[in-house]
């Protein structure tokens, strides 16, 4: 899978991420540098009168990072900083993290820039999705590169092999979420289309146009996700996510 990344590192991720809308397109908008964003669907998003993240999930033996974002921020409007970090060992990542909702498109929002902007080596936490460490799904977006075919946050995210840790650090209280992978996945446009699929990379609520909700196992779960494969048609013709379970 590398080799297939490799051979288009000058290709530019426009958007990394789409929930499932209701005719289950999903999506992540992979564009070539300076050619228009093609948005994707989503699901609608839950009303303004529930907050963000608010289902709590938490194991009395494993803390969780208080709320992120204040009350009633809705997904419509901008990325705002949120205080966590994100870190992959591994490959070297440790970066701040955006909290992005949808554009007007009905896509899962991933900023762009200029090749000089440090939106490229950002991770994006989609706020539709649970806080990191919460008994649900968290779901983490990068870009693959820059306009100039450089590495971008994700990158080297398809190097991960099961038991690598993730951690996400919360900036305030210093508290570690610690996860390691159990599996890494690339998958088809269609198989990336398919709900069930949806639902594993997102959790339980997202995909309908819902809050996240418990996880079946009782478990905090996080999935990086990025693009992958061959630029053709408009997009990347496969989609790479990492899955994790909290360890810590």
């Amino acid at each position: 899978m590398r080799a297939a990344i490799s051979s288009h590192r000058r290709l530019t991720v426009a958007s990394i991420v789409g929930v499932c809308a209701v005719a289950l397109l999903a999506g992540y908008a992979c564009t070539r540098s300076g050619s228009p964003h093609r948005a994707v669907a989503l699901a609608p998003p839950p009303t303004a009168s529930t907050a963000v993240g608010a289902t709590v999930l938490t194991d009395p033996g494993l803390p969780v990072p208080a709320p992120l974002t204040y009350f009633g921020l809705g997904l419509r409007a901008a990325p705002v900083p949120v205080p966590l970090e994100l870190e992959i060992p591994r490959i070297g990542v440790k970066t701040s993290v955006l909290g992005v909702g949808m554009t007007a498109k009905d896509a899962m929002d991933a900023p762009e820039g200029r090749a000089a902007d440090p939106v490229w080596q950002q991770a994006f936490w989609y706020r539709g999705s649970a806080i990191p460490g919460a008994k649900s799904t968290a779901l983490i977006a990068g870009h693959i590169d820059d306009p100039l075919g450089r590495d971008g946050v994700f990158g080297h995210i398809d190097q991960l092999q099961p038991g690598d840790q993730i951690i996400v650090h919360d900036t305030r209280s210093g508290l570690d979420v610690r996860f390691a992978v159990t599996e890494a996945k690339t998958y088809s446009l269609a198989e990336a289309a398919d709900p069930a699929v949806l639902t594993r990379m997102y959790g339980t609520g997202p995909v309908a146009g819902a809050w996240p909700e418990p996880s079946a196992d009782g478990l905090a779960h996080l999935t990086l996700v990025t693009c992958a494969g061959t630029f053709r048609n408009g997009t990347h013709d496969h989609r790479l996510a990492v899955y994790a379970t909290r360890v810590a």
